[in-house]
C-alpha cells in the first residue's frame, strides 16, 4: 500500500471515526433479535452501511465519491431503521451519517441534506411506529449535537493548520533573516579589515621599505618589511575570504518552512551551483513553495511535494510537483495569481499544467 493510502487509512483512528465505528457495533449487537426471515437483509444493511462508512472515511471530504458514498450510507441506514424498527436503535446510524455529511459539506447544505434524511427517517418508521415523529424529534436532537461537535472539531482542526502554517512561515523567514544578517556583518567586517587594518599596514610597509633602503639602515628593516607584506597578503585573503559567500542557506529555509506542517512532506533536491545572495528573489522562492505546500494540502490531498531547484543558462528553474490529484478543473485563484506575480516582479514566468497522474505541477523560471 502506498505510503498516502496509509495516511487516509490511518484516520480511522481519529476519534470522531472511532466513536462511529462503535456506534455500528452497539446497532449491530441488536441485529439478531427481531423476526428471523429479515435478519440477512439486516445484516446486509449494516455490513453495506459500515462498508461505504469505511471507504468514505479514506476519501477526501470534498470528493465526489464520497458525496456518492454518503448517499449509499443513507439508503442502508434507512432500509436498516425500516427492517429493525423494533430495537428503535438503527436511527443512531443516522447520527453518524449526519456528522459525516457535517465533516464534509459546508454548513448550509449540511442541514438541509441532514433535514431530508430526518424525513426519510419519519416516511419510513410512519407506517410501523406509531410514534414516528417523537423517534424522529428524539434522534434529531443527537444529530443537531453530533453537527455542531464535529463542526467545532473541524474548525480547530482548520485554525491549527493554520497556525501551524504561520509558524513555519515565520521559521522559514527568521533562517532567511539570520543568513542574510551573517552575510551582512562577514560584509562589514571585511570592509573595515580592508579600509582601516589594511590602510595601516600599508602605510607600515611603505615607511619600513623606505626606512630599509636609507644608508646605514639596520640589517632587521629588511626582514620587518617581508614580514609586514606577508601580514598585508595574508589580511588580503581573510578580507576575500569573507566576501566569498556561498549565498543564502535557502535549502535550511524550505525545510524549516515544511518542518511544521502535518502534510506535504517536503523532498527537496537542490543543485550544488544554486546560490541566492539577493534576499529578495529567496524570498519569492520561498513564498512560491509556500503556496505549493498549501495547494498540496488543501486541494491535491498530498503526501508529498517534490522541490527542484537549479540555475540553468543565467536562470533559476524552480520545478514543483506532489503526489495527490488535483480535483476539479485547474483553476488559478488568489494563492496562484500571487505566484505568478512575485515569479514576474523578478522578470520570470510560471507555467501550471496538470501531470499524468493528475497533480498540479508547477514551474516557475527566475532571471537569476
Amino acid at each position: 500500500m502506498e505510503l498516502g493510502s496509509q495516511s487516509r487509512w490511518r484516520g480511522l483512528l481519529h476519534p470522531l471515526n472511532l466513536a462511529g465505528l462503535l456506534t455500528w457495533c452497539a446497532v449491530a449487537f441488536t441485529l439478531p433479535y427481531g423476526d428471523t426471515p429479515s435478519q440477512p437483509w439486516r445484516w446486509g444493511c449494516a455490513l453495506v452501511f459500515l462498508a461505504a462508512f469505511l471507504l468514505a472515511t479514506a476519501l477526501p471530504r470534498a470528493s465526489w465519491q464520497r458525496a456518492t458514498l454518503l448517499l449509499v450510507e443513507a439508503a442502508a441506514a434507512l432500509a436498516l431503521v425500516r427492517l429493525a424498527h423494533h430495537s428503535g436503535v438503527a436511527p443512531a446510524l443516522l447520527v453518524m451519517l449526519a456528522a459525516q455529511v457535517a465533516a464534509s459539506w459546508p454548513p448550509r447544505s449540511a442541514v438541509v441534506a441532514v433535514a431530508a434524511l430526518n424525513l426519510g427517517m419519519y416516511l419510513v418508521l410512519r407506517g410501523v411506529n406509531g410514534h414516528a415523529g417523537v423517534v424522529v424529534l428524539i434522534f434529531a436532537g443527537f444529530q443537531a449535537f453530533a453537527m455542531l461537535t464535529t463542526h467545532y472539531a473541524r474548525g480547530a482542526e482548520q485554525a491549527r493548520d493554520r497556525l501551524a502554517q504561520v509558524n513555519a512561515d515565520l521559521l522559514a523567514t527568521r533562517a532567511l533573516l539570520a543568513d542574510s544578517s551573517r552575510d551582512a556583518e562577514r560584509l562589514r567586517l571585511s570592509r573595515e579589515l580592508h579600509d582601516v587594518a589594511g590602510h595601516k599596514l600599508t602605510a607600515l610597509r611603505l615607511q619600513l621599505r623606505a626606512l630599509a633602503g636609507e644608508a646605514g639602515a639596520p640589517p632587521g628593516l629588511a626582514l620587518c618589511e617581508r614580514l609586514s607584506a606577508e601580514l598585508l597578503g595574508d589580511l588580503r585573503a581573510v578580507v576575500q575570504s569573507l566576501r566569498d559567500s556561498d549565498g543564502l542557506d535557502i535549502a535550511t529555509a524550505l525545510h524549516a518552512l515544511a518542518a511544521p506542517l502535518p502534510r506535504p512532506r517536503l523532498h527537496l533536491l537542490l543543485d550544488d551551483n544554486v546560490q541566492l545572495h539577493d534576499t529578495a528573489l529567496a524570498e519569492a522562492v520561498l513564498r512560491c513553495v509556500q503556496e505549493a505546500l498549501t495547494n498540496s494540502a488543501r486541494h491535491g490531498e498530498a503526501q508529498v511535494l517534490h522541490v527542484a531547484l537549479r540555475q540553468h543558462q543565467g536562470h533559476l528553474l524552480l520545478d514543483m510537483h506532489d503526489d495527490g490529484q488535483l480535483r476539479g478543473e485547474l483553476h488559478e485563484g488568489n494563492g496562484l495569481t500571487g505566484m505568478r506575480e512575485r515569479v514576474a516582479e523578478h522578470g520570470g514566468r510560471l507555467q501550471l499544467q496538470r501531470n499524468a497522474s493528475g497533480a498540479l505541477h508547477i514551474q516557475a523560471e527566475f532571471a537569476a
